[in-house]
């Protein structure tokens, strides 16, 4: 069997306050937590994050890592709305190199073609199936920050 291309899971926990909380904080909102999405994890955060991992029969340690984030995924594509795909638009907005010359990223929620668009594209660069589906490899590509330098 040939290595796994895709990064490892990322460790997310309390005091944290770079990518990917954003898109986490998304996650525990298409899971029914209400959170705000500030990008800063805090007590709130954490408390959200143990709640789910316990609801799902996981150590709740609050830190957000390979136990966590498949439970954590909600499978999104082409026509899916809500807060799960804002987890995918807030990846589009850090992997944006345009600085401002390109159009602005919405979080809006919608899987439109931008964001078919983006993930097909993200798809094929990391070397998975261009798809168009964020299931659960294409998540830990995105949420592992590849292809961010």
């Amino acid at each position: 069997m040939p290595p796994d291309p895709i990064a490892p899971w990322p460790l997310v926990k309390k005091g944290d306050k770079a990518f990917p909380v954003r898109t986490l904080q998304h996650l525990l909102r298409a899971r029914g937590h209400s959170i705000a999405v500030d990008g800063i994890f805090g007590s709130m955060t954490k408390s959200a994050v143990q709640a789910f991992q316990r609801s799902k029969g996981l150590a709740d340690d609050g830190i957000v890592g390979p136990n966590t984030w498949p439970k954590l995924v909600v499978q999104v594509r082409r026509g899916s709305t809500g807060d799960a795909v804002r987890g995918v638009q807030e990846v589009m907005k850090f992997h944006d190199q345009s600085d401002g010359e390109g159009p602005p990223i919405h979080v809006d929620g919608i899987f439109g073609p931008r964001t078919d668009a983006f993930v097909r594209g993200f798809q094929t660069a990391v070397g998975t199936a261009s798809d168009g589906i964020v299931g659960p490899i294409t998540w830990r590509a995105l949420v592992s920050g590849m292809l961010s330098g």
